[in-house]
């Protein structure tokens, strides 16, 4: 029997998104968003890659590294002036 492959939500592609952009506007590394999160470096990069459906807690604390409220790292990049 073939494995069914998995895909990720729109949300998750989305947040994936917005996270590595907002990272990189900050021009901080995942190694820095990773500690001020205090999560592990490979799980940012996860996150960013869209591997992970993410806990609440864990947006949480990666909005916070970032300085945003966690509804930004779910909207639509062209909303974000409009907010």
């Amino acid at each position: 029997m073939p494995k069914k492959q998995l895909t990720n939500s729109d949300a998750q592609r989305l947040f994936a998104e917005n996270v590595r952009v907002l990272r990189l506007k900050l021009q901080l590394t995942q190694e820095q968003v990773a500690e001020a999160a205090d999560l592990h470096p490979n799980y940012v990069s996860s996150v960013e890659r869209g591997e992970r459906n993410i806990s609440i807690g864990n947006i949480e604390r990666i909005a916070h590294a970032l300085g945003v409220p966690m509804y930004r790292l779910l909207q639509k990049q062209e909303e974000w002036d409009a907010s």
